[in-house]
């Protein structure tokens, strides 16, 4: 059985396709790639087969339509496919960021699911839309196999209301769904699983902390295998300082600017998600490497917002180790949780009052993708750092959902 993946964002669409034995249900994957600058100039896309050198092409693309079908042309190209036949491609799992309270479980897609994404949009406008036109377009092309949406928040499901709910006017929630979700769950639902591996338990036996670091940033507390806190609320926005988007903040701060500048609360959200985070605080940067040379070269901007993100993760990490009462383990993951030694470090520092000590030996070398314990070997709380593999959750939640339908219908 072969399963190809989408991961449709507002300007990309990511890809893998995966075989997968229906008897042992190993998995092995064909091929991966992103097609990148969808709708802008210079676009192009990376295509890669394991074991050989990747594929970069310059290409035109102006739709996540075209996107799709420049997808489904390398899966079958005589030089660089991996398939004689987009027959051979027996499902495809969706990636889809918001599903609400509706879906707390992966599905198959029809018409009346993708109605209901598109609904769910105002509360994740930069991705359930780009979702949706990978979806349809997708269909559009393969319309005879099953097409399963696999939703970010499904992992958040199981948060208790007094973690989920917000202290403001309860009618808010009933009418209007505001409460806190919770995302990037594909990727610490992954992470979770591996951690698990690594400290040779059942996730049902262990407290995790798992910190997602990239250009979104969230923090996600694991109890007893279930996400019980996580940093992310109503929408991306809350939590951790990311690339350009504020985490926490005082409303009351928004509030006074938007009062004292005129502004609308479309250009203030535009603030928030765009024009906030690191580069608010350097003025200029977003890229960590970026920062860390300007910090080196003595910018103060730059030093502050090292030390302001770094300072907002300890906080994380101490609160959710003390609502768990107790943690087994930490781990990082995405491109700066992963290649990072430096952030690593500084995020870690001081926490041997917690149990958790760095092997700072272990920590430098640990990059470019490689899955390892960085803590010392009497550290009472596990240090790892793993790389994330989101496409991999995508093909097992499509199994799962392939499977349920073969027992329903026998």
């Amino acid at each position: 059985m072969k399963i190809l993946t989408l991961n449709c964002g507002s300007s990309s669409v990511k890809y893998s396709l995966w075989e997968v034995e229906e008897n042992t249900n190993l998995k092995k994957e064909l091929c991966n790639g992103i097609v990148e600058r969808i709708g802008l100039e210079n676009s192009y896309v990376r295509h890669k087969i394991p074991k050989k050198d990747e594929a970069k092409l310059s290409v035109d693309c102006k739709t996540h339509e075209e996107a799709i079908k420049l997808v489904f042309d390398l899966l079958e190209d005589k030089e660089r496919g991996v398939v004689k036949s987009l027959e051979e491609i027996n499902a495809v799992g969706h990636r889809v960021v918001h599903g609400g309270e509706k879906f707390r479980c992966s599905t198959i897609v029809n018409e009346e699911v993708i109605k209901a994404i598109e609904e769910l949009s105002p509360l994740a406008p930069l991705h359930n839309p780009a979702n949706v036109s990978g979806i349809k377009a997708a269909m559009k092309m393969l319309p005879d196999i099953p097409h399963v949406a696999v939703f970010d928040t499904a992992f958040y499901t199981e948060l208790p209301p007094y973690v989920y709910l917000y202290a403001l006017p309860y009618e808010w929630y009933e009418k209007y769904g505001v409460r806190k979700y919770g995302f990037h769950g594909t990727s610490h639902r992954y992470v979770a699983k591996r951690a698990a591996a690594l400290l040779n338990k059942e996730l049902s036996d262990v407290n995790l902390i798992t910190l997602h670091i990239g250009n979104g940033v969230s923090v996600t507390a694991i109890k007893k295998g279930v996400a019980y806190e996580h940093s992310m609320g109503f929408t991306p926005l809350e939590g951790a300082i990311m690339g350009t988007r504020c985490g926490d903040v005082d409303p009351g701060a928004v509030l006074f600017v938007m009062k004292q500048e005129n502004l609308t609360p479309d250009y203030m959200n535009e603030i928030l998600n765009k024009k906030s985070g690191l580069l608010g605080i350097t003025g200029k940067y977003v890229d960590r490497r970026d920062i860390l040379k300007a910090a080196e070269k003595g910018k103060e901007r730059a030093e502050l917002a090292i030390k302001m993100e770094v300072h907002r993760l300890k906080k994380f990490i101490g609160a959710y180790a003390a609502v768990m009462g107790g943690v087994d383990a930490i781990a990082f993951t995405a491109g700066v949780g992963e290649n990072s030694p430096f952030y690593r470090r500084k995020i870690c520092e001081n926490l041997d009052f917690l149990g958790i000590k760095l092997d700072h030996e272990k920590n430098e070398v640990a990059v470019g993708g490689r899955e390892m314990e960085i803590s010392t070997s009497d550290s009472p709380v596990k240090v790892f750092v793993i790389p994330t593999n989101e496409e991999l959750i995508f093909v097992e939640e499509t199994i799962e959902v392939l499977n349920k339908l073969k027992t329903n219908k026998s």
